[in-house]
């Protein structure tokens, strides 16, 4: 969250008691990584309210600096590989699946570029006009951000869920708003959008939970 380490923690809170809902409602194995998403988004947004507090004492502290990696490598490169794979494997449809996979591979490989960019350049975090701006050496990074969008913003139209369709949009709102509108601090708001996103996974799980119900009854 980019706002306010208060902010970030409230967010935290907020997303990680929706991913603890959604993974209760979970009914098999293959759901556990789509309902556990709110839990990492939760994880990301605390890192980031550690890194306001670190911040705030100053720049050059040596924690800020890991926990700037980290929010990156999380943000860079896990995503990539995470977002096609929660999906691929709730999906039914052969096409379909096909279809994800080839975005899973992309997200493999931008993932494997990403981080290798992030462990391999020197990365600073700083508080620009109330958000936090996460600067680094200049990169020519079209053809990166669009395999990026491809691997975490596709498998969710390209699935047969209607959740995922609503996910997709969420997401892809935000990329849009985020890039227009705050793009010095473009990783730290995009996270928030994705944030917002849980809302949805859990109605997923919720609205699965109570079929399942009617079914038994019936």
């Amino acid at each position: 969250m980019c706002f306010s380490a208060s902010a970030s923690f409230v967010t935290a809170a907020v997303t990680g008691s929706l991913g603890i809902a959604a993974l209760i409602r979970a009914p098999q194995r293959q759901d556990l990584l789509l309902a556990a998403t709110p839990l990492l988004f939760a994880l990301h947004q605390g890192i980031e309210g550690l890194l306001w507090l670190e911040l705030a004492h100053g720049p050059g502290r040596p924690l800020a600096g890991g926990l700037t990696v980290l929010f990156l490598l999380i943000a860079e490169a896990f995503w990539p590989v995470y977002a096609p794979l929660a999906i691929l494997l709730i999906e039914p449809d052969r096409l379909r699946r096909r279809l994800i996979r080839g975005c899973l591979v992309i997200g493999l490989c931008t993932g494997a570029v990403l981080a290798w960019w992030v462990l391999a350049r020197p990365h600073a975090a700083a508080i620009v006009g109330g958000h936090i701006a996460y600067l680094s050496e200049d990169r020519d990074s079209r053809a990166i951000a669009l395999a990026y969008l491809v691997a975490t913003v596709l498998p969710l139209f390209l699935s047969s869920h209607r959740t995922a369709l609503t996910l997709g949009t969420i997401i892809l709102a935000g990329y849009v708003v985020t890039y227009l509108f705050y793009r010095e601090a473009f990783v730290s708001v995009w996270c928030f959008f994705a944030a917002a996103a849980s809302v949805a996974i859990l109605g997923h799980f919720e609205w699965s939970r109570r079929q399942r119900l009617r079914g038994a009854l019936s």
